[in-house]
């Protein structure tokens, strides 16, 4: 049963690091990325659609993304829904396709991404403190139950614990790698 605590503990917090890793995927660096597009909602027929299901999305050079869209007839609505994302980019339609030109980051912009980036992996530290309170939790009640010792108990909140220190070094290098991308020139 224990054994099984810990399980969901591992499995919950590797969610939240991928989560963490999705959500950084869509912070705009220096450099162009299809995540920076790809979960932009448009209005398409009433239905708040991703761009990524309505086109395909390259990057054919390192500061430029150009979406493709399937339907021809929907290009006003993803350069609408690209101009009022928090991107900050005007949309080139070239009749076939939408381009995005990235301009450099400013140093302002590049701190303001900085503080943005670090809410994100506060927020996934307080997710996985959530989750190894929820497993100490449910360590408590199987003692309760008399299924583990007290002893058990300790050991097991020591090992959830570990892990919990694992997960958040975790986070803490998925947020220097994506501060030092900011920041690079």
């Amino acid at each position: 049963m224990p054994q099984n605590v810990m399980k969901d503990l591992t499995a919950r917090c590797d969610k939240s690091i991928e989560h963490l890793k999705s959500s950084m995927l869509g912070v705009r660096t220096g450099r162009a990325h299809p995540a920076l597009v790809e979960e932009i909602k448009v209005d398409y027929f009433g239905t708040p659609t991703p761009i990524k299901n309505m086109g395909s999305v390259n990057v054919p050079e390192a500061r430029q993304i150009v979406i493709t869209p399937w339907d021809k007839t929907a290009m006003k609505a993803i350069e609408k829904a690209i101009m009022a994302s928090t991107l900050g980019i005007t949309p080139q339609n070239d009749g076939d396709s939408i381009r995005l030109n990235l301009p450099e980051l400013t140093q302002q912009r590049r701190v303001e991404l900085k503080k943005m980036v670090n809410k994100m992996a506060e927020e996934a530290r307080v997710a996985v403190r959530n989750i190894r309170r929820d497993a100490n939790d449910a360590l408590k009640k199987l003692e309760k139950e008399s299924k583990i010792t007290e002893d058990d108990l300790k050991k097991y909140q020591k090992e959830a614990q570990d892990k919990t220190d694992t997960f958040i070094k975790k986070i803490d290098s998925v947020l220097a790698d994506k501060e030092k991308e900011i920041m690079e020139k």
